[in-house]
């Protein structure tokens, strides 16, 4: 099981943002209980576009939370699949402030 923790502060928010979308949840939940997919697949079954889904998927690649391995079909089509990377990623105050020490991302200025 690859385990995410100790969390850095960055690593930390990269998996919180990713998780904070309704789409992103879908997808993780829909890969968690059917295993393994394609994105034409997956796409039908979360019931959103291709090109969405793909900027969904990046996001969750980058935050670690799913992996992609390219095949090819029978008929020779290359098929991207999909499936959760083994996580898991323990969150209580304590990690939290253990992961706010290693923040590099400077927070956003808000304009006056």
């Amino acid at each position: 099981m690859e385990l995410l923790l100790p969390l850095t502060g960055d690593r930390l928010l990269a998996t919180l943002a990713a998780l904070a979308n309704p789409h992103r949840l879908r997808i993780l939940a829909a890969l968690t209980v059917d295993g393994r997919n394609y994105v034409s697949q997956l796409a039908r079954e979360v019931g959103i576009s291709r090109p969405l889904l793909h900027l969904h998927l990046r996001t969750l690649q980058e935050a670690g939370l799913v992996t992609s391995k390219l095949e090819l079909s029978r008929d020779g089509k290359a098929l991207n699949y999909f499936e959760v990377a083994d996580f898991d990623v323990e969150l209580n105050p304590s990690a939290i402030a253990q992961a706010a020490k290693s923040i590099t991302a400077s927070p956003a200025k808000s304009e006056p």
